[in-house]
Formats: C-alpha cells, sequence, structure tokens
C-alpha cells in the first residue's frame, strides 16, 4: 500500500463529498446528514489504512507525490507526510465524523440551508488535510488562505450571537497573517532558486539577516493562527460565536496548523533564525499560558471560557517546541492531539449542554447534574482531561513538555507550571457553576434539560473518551510514529539533548 496516492485521495475525497451533499434537495436534510456522515466514515477508514501502512522507522517522509502545476514557478502539486503530520491527519479522520453526528440538528435553527452545512463542515475536511499533507511550500499557502473560508461561513452564516462580527474578525486576523507568510513566500522563492520543493528548501543557505526576516514572515501567521499571546483576541470570539461543531474543529485542529507550521517551516527551513528568535518565543508563551488562565477564571460564557483555556494549553505547545529538546519537542507534537481530542470532547459536550439550556452563560445554569447525570458526567471528565489529569492523554503531553524544558531552562519550566493549577481551578469552577450545588429553579421550565444524552450523543463522546483514557496509559504507539520527525527537526536546527537520550525517556514514559 506504500505507492496509493493516500494524500492526495485523502485530499480530494471530502471535496466531492462536499458536492454531493451540497446539490442534494434541501427538503431532504436528513439525506444530507446521512451521506456526509458515511462519506467522512470513508475518509476515517482510508486514513486508518495509511496510519497502519505508515512505516515508523523507515524514511522521514513517506506517501510522497508530485504533480506539476506551474512549472514555471517551480509549483507542484507536493504531498509527504512524516509523523507529525500523520498524527494530525488521524485527528482530523477521527474527529470530523463525530462532529458530524454531534451537529445533527444544529443547522436547523439558522433558517440556512442545511445540506450547504455538511458540504462546508467537508470542504473544511478537506482543506485541513491539504494543508498538513503538503510538501510544497506554495501549496502549503494556498491551503492555508482557503482553509479560511469554510470556517467563515461557518461561524457568519451558522453561529449564534455575534456570528458575523466573529466571523469577520476571524478571516482579517487569518489573511493579514496570510499576507506576513505570502512575503516570506516570495522571498524564500528568490533565495532558494525559484522553488517552492520543502526539501529543494531546507538544503539551501541563507544569509543570517535574511533568514531572521523570513522566519519573522512564516512566524507571525502561525503565531496568529495558533493563536499565540497577544495574537489571540480573535479566539474567543470566534469560539464563542461558533456552532460547537465548528467550534471544535477550530480549535481542535485549524489552530493546530500554526504550531505544525512553526514545526514544519520555521525550525528546519531558518535554523538558526529559530535560535535567535526562541526566547522571544518561549517568553509568549509562559505569558500566554498564564494569562489565558486568569482569563479563563473570569468568564461567565461557556464557550469563551472553553476558547481561552486553549489559548493556555497552546502556550505550553509553544514552550515545547522553543525549548529545543526531544523530549519537550515529542510533548508538543503530543499535545497537540491529546488537545485535539479533550478540548474537541469539551466543546462539544458544551455545545449539547447549551442546546438543551438555550444559553451559554454559566449564571444561567446551577445543579444541572441532577437534570442530566450522564452529560454532566462527561462534562466534568471533559474537564479533567483539559487540565491534565494523571490518568488522561494530555498529562503525558504536559509532563514531557516540563520536564524536556526543565532541562534546559528551569524558570520556563517553573512558571508554566503555575498554569497547572490555574487550570484546576477554571476547570473546577466551571463544572461546580454548571453541574453540581443546587438546583437552578428555572431549570426545571426548560423541556431540553430533563432529556440526557440520547444514543447518538453517546455515540459521539464514547470514542473520545476512550481514546483519551487509551493515551493516559499508553501513549506507545503514538511517541513511537512521533519520536523519529521530531528529532529529525532537532537535527535540522543542530540540538541536542542535555542529557540521556530522549527517544529513550519518551519510550519509557509511552510504557
Amino acid at each position: 500500500m506504500s505507492n496509493f496516492p493516500f494524500l492526495s485521495v485523502l485530499t480530494v475525497a471530502p471535496l466531492v463529498g462536499a458536492l454531493v451533499v451540497a446539490f442534494l434537495p434541501r427538503h431532504r436534510p436528513e439525506l444530507a446528514k446521512q451521506v456526509a456522515f458515511v462519506w467522512s466514515l470513508l475518509v476515517l477508514v482510508l486514513s486508518v489504512v495509511m496510519w497502519v501502512s505508515f512505516n515508523a522507522g523507515g524514511d522521514r517522509f513517506q506517501f510522497r507525490e508530485s504533480y506539476s502545476w506551474i512549472p514555471n514557478w517551480g509549483v507542484s502539486f507536493t504531498f509527504a507526510a512524516d509523523g507529525i503530520a500523520l498524527v494530525m491527519l488521524m485527528l482530523i479522520a477521527v474527529l470530523v465524523p463525530l462532529v458530524i453526528l454531534a451537529s445533527w440538528h444544529d443547522a436547523e435553527s439558522s433558517k440556512r440551508s442545511i445540506p450547504v452545512y455538511f458540504a462546508l463542515l467537508l470542504i473544511l475536511e478537506s482543506t485541513m488535510i491539504g494543508v498538513f499533507a503538503a510538501a510544497d511550500v506554495f501549496l502549503f499557502y494556498v491551503f492555508f488562505e482557503v482553509m479560511l473560508v469554510p470556517m467563515y461561513f461557518l461561524i457568519g452564516s451558522y453561529g449564534g450571537h455575534q456570528r458575523q462580527y466573529a466571523a469577520v474578525k476571524f478571516f482579517l486576523y487569518s489573511l493579514v497573517g496570510g499576507l506576513f507568510m505570502l512575503a516570506a513566500v516570495i522571498g524564500l522563492w528568490v533565495v532558494g532558486g525559484k522553488t517552492f520543493d520543502w526539501q529543494a528548501l531546507s538544503q539551501v543557505d541563507i544569509s543570517t539577516g535574511t533568514e531572521r526576516w523570513l522566519f519573522l514572515g512564516f512566524f507571525l501567521a502561525f503565531a496568529i493562527k495558533a493563536p499565540f499571546f497577544p495574537f489571540h483576541t480573535w479566539l474567543p470570539d470566534a469560539g464563542g460565536a461558533a456552532p460547537a461543531g465548528a467550534a471544535a474543529l477550530l480549535v481542535g485542529v485549524l489552530d493546530k496548523v500554526g504550531t505544525f507550521g512553526i514545526l514544519r517551516y520555521c525550525l528546519p527551513l531558518f535554523p538558526e533564525a529559530s535560535k535567535w528568535f526562541a526566547p522571544w518565543a518561549l517568553a509568549l508563551g509562559v505569558i500566554g499560558i498564564i494569562y489565558a488562565a486568569l482569563l479563563a477564571v473570569g468568564q461567565n460564557d461557556l464557550k469563551r471560557l472553553v476558547s481561552y483555556t486553549s489559548i493556555a494549553h497552546f502556550g505550553f505547545i509553544g514552550v515545547g517546541i522553543f525549548a529545543f529538546t526531544t523530549q519537550a519537542g515529542t510533548g508538543a507534537v503530543l499535545y497537540m492531539l491529546n488537545h485535539g481530542l479533550a478540548t474537541g470532547l469539551l466543546f462539544l459536550v458544551v455545545g449539547m449542554l447549551i442546546s438543551r439550556r438555550g444559553s451559554s452563560l454559566i449564571s444561567d445554569f446551577g445543579g444541572a447534574g441532577k437534570l442530566v447525570p450522564v452529560l454532566a458526567g462527561v462534562l466534568f471528565f471533559a474537564g479533567l482531561a483539559s487540565l491534565a489529569l494523571p490518568g488522561t492523554a494530555p498529562f503525558i503531553s504536559e509532563f514531557l513538555v516540563l520536564i524536556g524544558t526543565f532541562t534546559v531552562n528551569k524558570p520556563v519550566a517553573v512558571i508554566a507550571t503555575l498554569g497547572i493549577i490555574l487550570a484546576a481551578a477554571y476547570v473546577l469552577w466551571m463544572v461546580q457553576r454548571t453541574t453540581q450545588g443546587t438546583l437552578n429553579p428555572t431549570l426545571t421550565e426548560v423541556d431540553g434539560m430533563r432529556r440526557d444524552l440520547n444514543l447518538r450523543e453517546k455515540v459521539v463522546v464514547a470514542p473520545l473518551v476512550a481514546l483519551i483514557v487509551l493515551l493516559g496509559f499508553y501513549p506507545k504507539p503514538v511517541t513511537d510514529v512521533i519520536n523519529p520527525a521530531v528529532q529529525a527537526t532537532m537535527d535540522d536546527i543542530g540540538r541536542t539533548d542535555p542529557g540521556p537520550s530522549s527517544v529513550g525517556t519518551v519510550q519509557e514514559a509511552g510504557r
């Protein structure tokens, strides 16, 4: 199966499915939902086959394909996946079918086309797969920008309060970041011998001053997309206004393009500039952890609270990347996966709670666990996973980031650890105010609050709960895939670990 064009097929398949769904009759919304779900399952099956076919001990980049596109510019449809990209592709394949199931009734109150809503989800899946699979810098940029379009319409047409403001703000922030990247892409093409091929560009020797400017162009785009402090203000608005399913993909996958881009493009293509900017990036990561956690504590809107928690988590990922150790790097990549699972689950469960109450304000709840005990239990579990409780997948990620950072930068690791304490505060207080304590009398007057999780919703949350627990106790199958790619990235920038082999440390942690 190693010669099968997995990446191009995975990129095109959801787009074809979106066209089929979009042209289904508007008066048959159930058919559109069913076709979209089945199509996303086909993508999942193909992704599982690709995962099994990947040789963790083989070449760094596998499943490579290249098709000529614009020969005069040196642009081609080139796809390839290392362990980091493969993990993110699997995250997409797992989350999209669950989001479609969770969003079964989300578009019904918008008075917009239901088939178009599910078509947009499939288009978003196609562009997300493309951006992680691209091995041509120009192709990556195209997917980076096109990815904004379906999310813009999902927020602006199907979102909640202030959806248009949030959609425009999301689009403008990302577009400005994309303009910085475009300038850097053009500059890279000029100094790189008029090619956009990643492997060719990784061998180019760039002068120090030029390298720093090019790094900055890429980094600003990725910092906005992630988002890192102080480029984060669009996320609470977009996450708060987006439908729960779209918000789960926005925070669970879309934002990971920023941290993935730093690992794939900034570090290998601009190694000296990466080391020169590292102290500033670490400072932004630490500030983001503490600042976002403090803001999360004071939120009264559930979806905005979850959005702020994600900004804090991205601070941990940024610290892990710029610590430049394989322990921290592997922890950062694993955090990208585990954050997608845990925060995706948290957003979906919060969406289920909001749809029943008809409000996202925490003050409108109180004692809800007495009416919907199963839903409250899943919310509690998702919150514990978000604060990295031992036994859940995010704990392994956070532990590796902190221990890998501590070996080279003790002050950063110590300050970042304070974020764990603040995470316990905002998660436990959120759970206590929504599902615990005295029952809010107004909840008994809401019909939706008398319905606990139905079968469809249980099917949505069960796989995510299972994966969070499984990877919390046995992450080795994932770390074995991640380790070689992270080690290769560290080799690109000429960094080695200060102590014993980090690969052995990570493998022991995996066991």
